[in-house]
Formats: C-alpha cells, sequence, structure tokens
C-alpha cells in the first residue's frame, strides 16, 4: 500500500488552492442585459495592471459569444465591456455557426500581441479557432485552425526550436483508432494557420482514476525554470453523473513532447456550492490564470457548475515543489527524445 505523507496529505485535501472567499466574483445577474449563464473565461493581466477576463457568456437562445469584463484588482469591482468582443459570425465564418467559447489567451512577445484561441462550433463539431488583439479592444478573427472534432487548445508563447507548437484534444478517427478516450495532443506549425505531425502528449488514465478516459487543456502553458506546467481538466464518470477537475503536468523546457512529471491526484475539484450546482452539476473548469512574477501567487480564473465565475488561489512554488517531488514520472517513450524543431 502507498504511504501517504502530512505533506501528501495536504495536498490531497486541496490545501494547495483555496477559494477567494467573495467568490463567485462574476455571475449572470451582473451582466447589464438579460442572458443565461457567463463561466469558463480566459484571462490575462495588462501592464498596466488591469485584470482582463474574456468570459463565455451564453444568451438566453442558448448560444454562446466572449466578453471581456476587467478590474484593477483582479477580485473586485468588475466592469462589463457593453458590447461583446467576439461574436459569432457564421455569414463570414461558417464554423461559429453555433456559436464560440472557452478562450485561452496568451501574449506572444514575437507577434506583439495577444492570441485567443476559442472553440468554435460548427454544424459538423467543435474546432478550434484564432484571433488576435493589441488591447482588448479591437480583435481580428483568424478563422478556424484545426477541423472538427478539436477543442480545448492553446498555443505556446513561443517557437520551440524554430515552430509553434499547439496543444488540442483531436478527436478525429485516426486519433480513436490510435487511442479509446479523449487526450491531449500537441501540433506543429510554421504559420500559427497549418498544423501537423499532430503527437499524443498526456494520455487519459484508464480504470477507476480521476482522469480517466477523458482530458483536455485547461489554462494556457506556464514557462518556468523547471519547465512548462499544464493545468488539464479529467472527467470522471460516475453513477450521478460526471465530475470536472484539475490535475497538473510539468513538461521539458526546450522539448515539451518529454513530460517530466504528471499529477497521480487531482489538485481541485468542486466542493462549493455554487460548483456543485449549476446549468452542469460538479464542474470546476479554469481557461485563464494570472501569474505575480515577484509573489508567486497564481490566480486560476475558472467556470463553476458552467454558470457562475469564481477564482482559486494557490502559490507557483509549492505547486511545483510537490509535482516534482510527488507526482508520477511516465515512462520514457522513444518519441520524447525527438526536438520540437524536427516535426515528423
Amino acid at each position: 500500500m502507498e504511504i501517504i505523507t502530512a505533506r501528501q496529505e495536504q495536498f490531497i485535501n486541496g490545501e494547495l488552492f483555496h477559494r477567494y472567499s467573495g467568490n463567485p466574483i462574476v455571475t449572470a445577474d451582473d451582466w447589464p442585459y438579460p442572458v443565461n449563464s457567463v463561466f469558463n473565461p480566459g484571462a490575462v493581466k495588462l501592464p498596466s495592471g488591469e485584470t482582463v477576463l474574456l468570459a463565455r457568456v451564453e444568451s438566453r437562445r442558448g448560444v454562446s459569444f466572449l466578453n471581456v469584463i476587467r478590474s484593477d484588482d483582479g477580485l473586485t469591482g468588475w466592469h462589463i465591456d457593453p458590447n461583446p468582443a467576439l461574436v459569432p459570425e457564421p455569414d463570414i465564418f461558417p464554423e461559429e455557426m453555433w456559436g464560440i467559447e472557452d478562450p485561452r489567451i496568451i501574449y506572444v512577445p514575437e507577434l506583439e500581441q495577444y492570441a485567443i484561441t476559442y472553440t468554435a462550433f460548427s454544424t459538423s463539431g467543435p474546432l478550434v479557432s484564432m484571433a488576435m488583439t493589441k488591447d482588448f479592444v479591437t480583435f481580428e478573427k483568424i478563422g478556424n485552425i484545426t477541423l472538427p472534432h478539436d477543442k480545448d487548445a492553446c498555443i505556446f508563447p513561443r517557437r520551440i526550436g524554430g515552430n509553434w507548437l499547439l496543444v488540442h484534444r483531436p478527436e478525429t478517427a485516426h486519433a480513436i483508432d490510435i487511442y479509446a478516450g479523449s487526450h491531449i495532443w500537441l501540433s506543429y506549425s510554421n504559420n500559427l494557420k497549418t498544423w501537423t505531425s499532430t503527437t499524443p502528449l498526456i494520455k487519459a488514465r484508464m480504470g477507476s482514476w480521476w482522469d480517466a478516459n477523458k482530458i483536455g487543456l485547461s489554462t494556457p502553458p506556464i514557462e518556468t525554470k523547471e519547465g512548462w506546467l499544464l493545468f488539464y481538466h479529467g472527467v470522471r464518470n460516475t453513477a450521478a453523473g460526471c465530475i470536472y477537475r484539475i490535475g497538473v503536468a510539468l513538461l521539458d523546457l526546450e522539448n515539451p513532447k518529454r513530460i517530466i512529471s504528471r499529477s497521480k491526484e487531482w489538485i481541485f475539484g468542486p466542493k462549493a456550492s455554487y460548483e456543485l450546482v449549476g446549468d452542469v452539476n460538479n464542474v470546476v473548469f479554469p481557461c485563464g490564470y494570472t501569474l505575480n512574477e515577484k509573489t508567486g501567487e497564481l490566480r486560476l480564473y475558472y467556470g463553476a457548475a458552467d454558470t457562475s465565475i469564481a477564482v482559486a488561489i494557490g502559490n507557483i512554488s509549492q505547486i511545483l515543489d510537490w509535482l516534482v517531488k510527488y507526482g508520477e514520472r511516465p515512462v520514457r517513450r522513444m518519441t520524447d527524445n525527438i526536438k520540437a524543431d524536427a516535426p515528423e
């Protein structure tokens, strides 16, 4: 039997993240016009210190769009932009016929702007689309960058080995033939539009694990000295329905194909009333984060029960410390030695 230390017990009991006492920080009741729900926001902290969330908003028709909300301290005093930032435009972008949702935001120094990857829901199923902005006032849609079925995607903020990298969850026949279930994959591009050399990155576990059969990217990759920190969600199917929880993995800085460590337990899961009951029960679903480089404070902004927006607060050093010491070190694969500058 595995021995659980006091440090591990603290982790298992959820001590590395705590919920902000003012949760949920934004709900549909805060909106300037009637909407059904607000959830699953991308997040970024601007050089001015302002925190910007790009929230998924579901209209009372049931179609989702994206809206900017802003706060000086990232916790209170949220200002909701009166007009949506990105709305479905099926006449121009047919892949957006049934709405757009779940944005991830990353600042790309080479481009001097923010890249937003989001799920566009086409008549053939979900796929990944991209937009760009410099100021979260004006936006430029690039259009779809993958085919259906695909979602839970974000690019890395810099090229690695000369290529852009995309983390995503394709569910093509090819993927299913290789692996049963839904897994996290990695693709390569030299132009941010055409993605090739798709290869498995993190496989959903099997059996009774909390992340068995279905996983997907949560927040954008976070670059640290130890490696790329990758938060992901795992879906546990139970007799009462699905439970969405969060785990974390650490990838090699210059060869993200190589997993350094992966958490065995979930690090954050639904427990508060606003996470347990909503449009979809038992869900915590972060799409964005902010990081204080000086203090190490890490804030995960997440959708709670597909109904409201909340924030969980932790410390990146503590998370890395636990993951390196107690995480699972996957068996090395032959592809782990293939550098990112040599797509197959």
